[in-house]
């Protein structure tokens, strides 16, 4: 039988095909750009606007909130709106609020416009993937989820990068207004492959909204995600507004679960987590959230606090991790439909525990050099588990689920990084203290060798022109900075040995996984 002229081969992807997936990864790679472009560019964003530290840590947190507030209702919104209109909107709503964020002329108009921006970017991210997963027949979702996976892997490394080169060369607005070309590229793909649907071809009517399933849900989520992202700032739960917020979010989020399941027309579809298989990936997701978003968060701290590295210098520090995850994601998606993905997750939870063990044994003499292989590795094992998690958890779905089930896929990774940068945080502060106790106690004023060193340091700074009447002092001053220092490096150690242990307890979700419906790669 011959092939209709134009249909796409099972073998391959038509141009029509591709052009979907190259606009979905590129209006993907905007969105998960800005959730870290802006991290290395906050002390700058604080100056020129003239913030307090607690005041511009609004620019990142108005974006998260907002962020995860829509990732689980675009699912009902491209129901209503339809999937491509509600795409494009999105695309296009979020390239303007970029410019308006390089605009805002003061921090309330700034994280106004980062809220907005948040909204509109978390309707990207799940709404590209299920259109891919829609567009794309089985037996070739491993190649096009592989370059969907290079964008959302190598996306958070490379906005320090990108985020610090342009704020020491151009200005901090420049990271938002990097948005502004790309974004309309990606606009005019979308209506060349993605036209909009017709009201005919719309699944549900837009009446009978659920509102109360909406309110419920934005109370509970963006109540969680003030929580995590200002609650160190804020001392935790020595705050009465943590306090009231976090019981907030553990209230509504029962009654939302419940009202959701009792509606016919929810605006969260949560029954689709009867998928024994996306259950458990969502699990796991939340896993990978905390190792991909954690780290990458918990490393630039690391580099410009201990090690003393500039924005520029962070960000290239990342950078060949985040190559090395794009080459493995064009490797490894070539030949993922001939393994059990099961057995890759397993691998590279694995992988991930030696990289985060090596990682753990950092030192004084700790640099770049010894931090290069370590990141790649971590580069490559978070490729070995992304890609067929994907897969295993959506792949399998029915098609009229894909949706509901790809934006609880992605709600579920950006909330185990949330979580996964405030644990951090918090052990990295307690183990700090910790560690300086101990290092403290371990001086004794008669032990020979601290008088030796101290004696050292004297001499030193005498050497360096210090008054002899202040030597002494400043000597104190700087064993105190030392002692600090070495506290920290212990302490970020046992960060990584902490994701380590998560990953490897997390392995057991495995088993509830199932072989997604993919044809062997021919």
């Amino acid at each position: 039988m011959s092939t209709a002229v134009g249909a796409p081969s099972p073998e391959r992807l038509s141009a029509r095909q591709w052009g979907v997936v190259l606009t979905a990864s590129l209006a993907a790679l905007l969105e998960v750009l800005d959730t870290s472009i802006t991290n290395v560019a906050l002390t700058s964003i604080q100056a020129s606007l003239g913030a307090t530290l607690a005041e511009v840590g609004w620019v990142v947190t108005g974006y998260t909130m907002a962020n995860v507030v829509m990732i689980p209702l675009i699912a009902w919104l491209g129901d209503v709106f339809g999937q491509n209109r509600t795409f494009l909107f999105s695309l296009a709503g979020f390239t303007v609020a970029s410019v308006l964020c390089g605009l805002a002329p003061t921090l309330p108009a700034l994280v106004a416009a980062r809220i907005l921006q948040g909204l509109l970017g978390g309707g990207l991210l799940a709404k590209a993937q299920s259109i891919m997963f829609q567009a794309v027949p089985p037996s070739l979702q491993g190649k096009t989820q592989g370059v969907f996976g290079v964008v959302l892997l190598a996306g958070p490394a490379l906005g320090p990068t990108l985020g610090g080169l342009l704020t020491d060369a151009l200005g901090w607005r420049w990271i938002f207004f990097v948005n502004l070309p790309f974004g309309i590229l990606a606009v005019l793909m979308a209506l060349a492959v993605m036209p909009p649907e017709r009201s005919s071809e719309l699944s549900r009517s837009r009446s009978g909204v659920d509102w109360i399933g909406i309110g419920l849900l934005i109370l509970c989520l963006a109540s969680l995600q003030i929580v995590l992202e200002q609650g160190r700032q804020l001392d935790w739960f020595a705050s009465k507004a943590i306090v009231q917020l976090a019981l907030l979010s553990a209230v509504s989020l029962p009654v939302f679960v419940a009202w959701e399941l009792s509606q016919r027309r929810p605006a969260v579809d949560l029954r689709v987590l009867r998928h024994r298989t996306l259950a458990a990936g969502c699990l796991f997701s939340m896993v990978l959230g905390l190792g991909l978003y954690g780290t990458v968060f918990v490393v630039p701290i690391f580099a410009q606090s201990v090690l003393g590295y500039t924005a520029t210098q962070t960000g290239l520090l990342l950078l060949p991790g985040a190559l090395a995850s794009a080459l493995s994601m064009g490797l490894l998606s070539r030949q993922v439909a001939r393994f059990d993905p099961r057995l890759l997750i397993v691998t590279g939870s694995l992988l991930m525990v030696l990289t985060m063990g090596w990682i753990g044994a950092i030192s004084p003499n700790t640099g770049e050099d010894s931090l290069y292989w370590p990141l790649i590795l971590r580069g490559v094992a978070t490729v070995m588990m992304f890609l067929p998690l994907s897969l295993a958890s959506l792949g399998s779905l029915p098609r009229e689920e894909v949706g509901a089930g790809s934006g609880l896929f992605n709600l579920t990774r950006q909330l185990g990084g949330s979580f996964g940068i405030a644990l951090l945080t918090v052990v990295i502060d307690q183990r700090s203290s910790l560690h300086r106790a101990r290092l403290v106690e371990s001086l004794s004023t008669t032990n020979p060798l601290l008088l030796d060193h101290l004696q050292e340091l004297q001499q030193w700074l005498q050497s360096r022109g210090s008054a002899a009447g202040q030597v002494k002092n400043q000597a104190l001053d700087l064993l105190n900075q030392q002692v600090n220092q070495q506290a920290a490096l212990l302490a970020f150690g046992d960060v990584f040995q902490v994701v380590g242990v998560v990953f490897l307890a997390a392995i057991p979700l495995v088993l509830l996984l199932g072989r997604p419906a993919v044809a062997p790669a021919p």
